[in-house]
């Protein structure tokens, strides 16, 4: 299993530049950050760009793998993200990994004047973007036609430094989602199931993402591909249990484990944000970074 953070892009880079080195200086796998327009009890408060804030991060770092959790069609078209994300890729070394998901009915949805999608229209534009984008990332040369989005003519050269492109993670729950994730992912996300998030338990917790690695089983075979091959990431944070894993090292071990058991291979856990949902003992944050997974066994 591997350990990694979200670092959200809340601060100024002269303060945000010492956070994703030491990011790096703590060993996690990754650090990623969410891409938003606004989010939540953030909205009045500092928020900047993701693509940016990984550039940034990018020249600050040299081993860390950078990414987005997640990125989504809300204000976002696969043309030109396909070219900051190349460019990304270009000045990183290759260490970026694109998070991806169908997007929510929360503030992005509607920045741009629209109407926010429903469920199923955003499933919709999710499978068009998706299918889009990975064209786009490993073709020279891309025109194409779709239902919600266009590329004429549209040129990627050099490509992505990784190949044939940078992986994507995809956040799926739904048997759509799964589908994409199936067909274009070299990871799959989840953050459980959000029924649970006020009223379940840590059991219910566990029982719920059992059936949904059971799904994303099924929709790998339905296309002809062992679901061995994808990694399985859990952004933590957002489960019954929440804040006990970083209330300790040993609490972090207990639910570390019991997720590793379950076939996860990957857990990413929020940098301390004081005063929020994810505030932390910085800490202790820092000794489960160092010690947590060695503690596994």
């Amino acid at each position: 299993m591997r350990l990694s953070t979200v670092i959200l892009p809340i601060h100024r880079w002269s303060e945000g530049r010492k956070i994703w080195r030491r990011a790096e200086d703590l060993g996690f796998h990754a650090a990623y950050t969410y891409d938003h327009l606004s989010w939540r009890s953030f909205r009045e408060k500092p928020w900047f760009g993701a693509v940016p804030t990984l550039t940034a991060a990018a020249t600050a770092t040299e081993r860390l793998r950078l990414g987005t959790l997640v990125t989504s069609p809300n204000f976002r078209h696969p043309v030109t993200l396909a070219k900051e994300l190349i460019t990304l890729d270009d000045i990183s070394g290759g260490r970026i990994t694109l998070g991806i998901g169908a997007g929510g009915n929360g503030f992005d949805a509607t920045a741009l004047g629209q109407e926010a999608w429903t469920p199923r229209e955003r499933a919709a534009h999710f499978a068009d973007f998706v299918s889009l984008l990975d064209r786009l990332l490993t073709e020279d040369r891309v025109s194409a036609r779709g239902t919600f989005y266009t590329a004429e003519e549209a040129r990627n050269i050099p490509g992505c430094v990784q190949r044939p492109r940078l992986p994507f993670a995809v956040a799926a729950t739904g048997p759509s989602g799964m589908g994409l994730a199936a067909r274009h992912g070299q990871a799959w996300v989840t953050t459980g199931d959000p029924k649970l998030f006020e009223t379940g338990t840590p059991e219910q917790s566990v029982e719920a993402l059992r059936g949904q690695l059971d799904k994303l089983g099924k929709a790998c075979a339905d296309v002809g591909r062992d679901a061995s091959g994808l990694d399985k990431i859990l952004l933590t944070g957002f489960t019954p249990d929440r804040a006990r894993p970083l209330g300790s090292l040993d609490a972090f071990v207990d639910f570390a484990g019991r997720h590793a058991e379950l076939g996860f291979t990957e857990l990413v856990i929020h940098w301390p944000v004081p005063d929020s949902d994810f505030a932390t003992d910085l800490a202790v944050f820092e000794t489960i970074a160092t010690e947590g997974l060695a503690q596994l066994g």
